[in-house]
């Protein structure tokens, strides 16, 4: 009776036909790269088909549909797709790691005629031991986008990678030699742009309101490098109050926390465009922290949107690259204000009625 049941057992587990499994042949280094340090990538691969067996031998990855169900085949193909994904960034020398899995298999889910490589693979910058590169279709989208456009706004929740990639596309700029200078600036409006009234110099006045530009600066230059740039005139970190009246020719600049301007202060940024320069303008229209004006950010996208070499890029919480926790913070919050807007609009609706 024992080996009845195990012969049934088994019979469920094996293919049913040569379809059912699929064997990829691969050199030995690429194997140990692609497997990932105690088997990390391997086991991942695993989780995100469940119906998938993967056997590894020499230089060969099995795998193999656990049943014949139509959604055990679907997963043998989708996993067949990954396992090649992933070995055209090995081959490309990049190092994977679980999250570059989870990411290829989110493109390939939600992006079926987009390869995961191109978009993982796309090097941005080289810098002090590591490849900045774009993680999602959206981030992909929003690079290429700065690089074809005169002005480009990228309007996302946080986590997505705005500021972040605006720097790196403006470091890279600078060492092609297509811009002279960076020129960076953010709103301090929590000092309502009157630094005088902090204690210190003018650096320690900007500090707080600037700190997370620098930060990103040091994590794509030496250290030892930035306080030299900026001493020379070719990266400058200013608040917003300090570009009025000028012309800012051969720079690539980024306003961040856009959403924090008036729309005074978005158009006195916008007329500051040279020859030759860039401009990146991030931003989040749901974390508005002007105490009563109308958000500059939200109001230029209704009035530039069909100006030609300018773009709209709006990144969403499937390209938040923090923690998987932030990504849902992001949609919580999103459906909460959708019903807040929902339930305000009907008490208005009932008291316009009454």
């Amino acid at each position: 009776m024992l080996m009845c049941f195990l012969a049934v057992w088994r019979s469920t587990r094996l293919p049913k036909s040569p379809s059912d499994t699929d064997v990829i042949t691969i050199d030995g280094i690429d194997m140990v790269r692609l497997l990932g340090a105690q088997d990390r990538l391997l086991t991942n691969l695993e989780r995100q088909y469940p119906l998938v067996d993967v056997h590894v031998r020499g230089n060969e990855i099995r795998l193999t549909a656990q049943t014949d169900e139509p959604h055990a085949e679907e997963q043998l193909a989708a996993a067949r797709s990954l396992v090649k994904e992933l070995l055209a960034m090995v081959r490309n020398g990049q190092d994977l790691t679980p999250r570059d899995v989870d990411e290829s298999k989110f493109i390939q889910d939600a992006h079926p005629h987009t390869s995961p490589s191109a978009v993982l693979g796309e090097d941005i910058l080289s810098t002090r031991g590591k490849t900045l590169r774009p993680k999602t279709v959206g981030q992909q989208e929003y690079v290429r986008a700065i690089e074809d456009h005169t002005i480009t706004f990228g309007i996302g929740p946080a986590g997505t990678g705005k500021t972040y990639l605006a720097m790196a596309k403006a470091v890279q700029a600078l060492q092609r030699k297509e811009v002279e200078r960076i020129i960076l600036t953010r709103p301090a409006v929590e000092a309502g742009e009157r630094l005088g009234f902090l204690p210190g110099t003018l650096t320690d006045k900007i500090d707080p309101y600037l700190r997370p530009l620098f930060d990103a600066l040091n994590e794509m230059l030496d250290p030892e490098v930035v306080p030299k740039l900026m001493a020379l005139g070719t990266i400058e970190v200013a608040p917003l109050a300090y570009m009025r009246g000028r012309t800012l020719n051969n720079s690539f600049i980024i306003l961040d926390e856009a959403q924090n301007t008036t729309p005074e202060q978005m158009k006195m940024f916008l007329t500051r465009l040279g020859f030759d320069s860039k401009m990146v303008i991030t931003g989040d229209i749901t974390q508005v922290d002007l105490p009563a004006a109308a958000s500059g950010l939200r109001l230029v996208t209704g009035i530039l949107s069909e100006i030609e070499d300018i773009h709209f890029a709006r990144l969403t919480s499937a390209d938040v690259v923090r923690h998987s926790l932030v990504g849902r913070i992001v949609d919580a919050y999103s459906e909460y204000d959708e019903k807040s807007l929902a339930a305000r609009q009907r008490r208005e609706t009932k008291e316009r009625s009454s």
